[in-house]
């Protein structure tokens, strides 16, 4: 039996990476990327270089908590036609080395490398070679059976990191992390998990999955005991035409302020903006999901006069449909996506928002 060799690669603070490539002259220093690079107004962090992560800065903190964390930072607005510009550079060099490719988003993508003739090894060090010649940026790789532990896997080393797993890897390099490492265990399901006393990937690949289904239901319980021991099947998904982006966050403590929430939806908006231009793509429907405290979920869209990737106009449908929600309660998740998409050089610039969907 081939077993199978996936490759992850994700970018390095990829936003901060190409605004220091504009101005070299802040390599070294504590940068903030998002909204529009001003700390006096309300806004979200983006990114953030690796210099200023160290004062505890993190994508989706609202800058004034940025600000009190990393005081002497220097801030910058977002520029995502230039981000996809460079994505673009990126995902070439990638397709250079297998035609097996999965485009996840504006800074990240698989590959599988299954079948080439070259060592993991390797074909990491080649790749990221080629990408820091072809763009002057780092960016970090994971390598390992299956789409899952490859993307753990290129978490683990950053910034800079070539990290190759197998199976006999998973007890020591997996299973001592936290729970929430695994894509699709947010910080509630964690909360969850911990009041189990399971707090270690390790941990909960030795919970029965009888007693995670009593918390989580049957689908998600067979998930996560499958995903913690190391099995996840899912194959690439390449060369299909596709029909939504979204991006969406939960939040670590509930929230109520509603510019907040507008400045986090406005950040969403701008992300999925720049994973449509990175792809070529624009949609004409705009939507929302907003899941309140008590897990009611609300969504919400709104169809476009054409279809656009401007983060403007994204960000503009999308607070239009946040004004048809009544903000009540505090609210846990919120995701904006954009639908009904289809390629950009074939569609004009969206103009002004039109009739409401529902």
């Amino acid at each position: 039996m081939t077993i199978r060799r996936i490759l992850h690669l994700d970018m390095d603070a990829f936003f901060a990476a190409v605004e220091l490539l504009r101005r070299p002259d802040l390599k070294g220093k504590p940068v903030i990327i998002g909204g529009r690079g001003d700390p006096m107004r309300r806004g979200v962090v983006a990114t953030a270089t690796y210099e200023a992560r160290e004062f505890g800065v993190r994508s989706g903190m609202p800058f004034r908590t940025a600000q009190r964390l990393c005081p002497n930072a220097i801030y910058l607005p977002t520029d995502f036609a230039e981000y996809a510009r460079w994505s673009k550079v990126f995902k070439a060099a990638m397709l250079e080395v297998s035609a097996q490719f999965e485009d996840r988003g504006i800074d990240e993508a698989y590959l599988d490398i299954t079948t080439l003739p070259a060592s993991s090894t390797a074909i990491g060090r080649e790749l990221k070679a080629r990408i820091l010649s072809d763009t002057g940026m780092t960016c970090s790789i994971g390598i390992a059976p299956n789409k899952l532990i490859a993307k753990i896997a290129s978490d683990l080393e950053k910034p800079d990191g070539l990290t190759i797993l197998d199976a006999a890897d998973i007890a020591a390099r997996i299973w001592p992390l936290e729970v929430r490492k695994i894509p699709g265990i947010g910080p509630r399901a964690q909360e969850r998990l911990n009041a189990m006393r399971v707090h270690t990937i390790g941990e909960l690949a030795a919970t029965p999955p009888l007693n995670l289904a009593k918390r989580f239901g049957n689908a998600m319980a067979l998930f996560m005991h499958a995903a913690a021991n190391g099995r996840h099947d899912s194959p690439l998904v390449t060369n299909r035409e596709p029909k939504s982006r979204s991006r969406e966050t939960t939040f670590q403590e509930d929230i109520s302020e509603g510019q907040a929430i507008s400045a986090t939806l406005a950040k969403l908006a701008a992300r999925v903006a720049g994973d449509l231009s990175a792809r070529g793509y624009a949609g004409r429907t705009v939507g929302i999901k907003l899941r309140f405290a008590d897990f009611t979920t609300l969504t919400r869209d709104r169809t476009l006069a054409e279809p656009t990737s401007e983060p403007a106009i994204i960000s503009q449908a999308a607070v239009e449909c946040l004004k048809r929600i009544t903000l009540d309660r505090p609210v846990r998740l919120l995701g904006v996506r954009v639908t009904d998409l289809m390629p950009e050089q074939s569609s004009p610039h969206a103009g002004l928002l039109d009739s409401l969907d529902h």
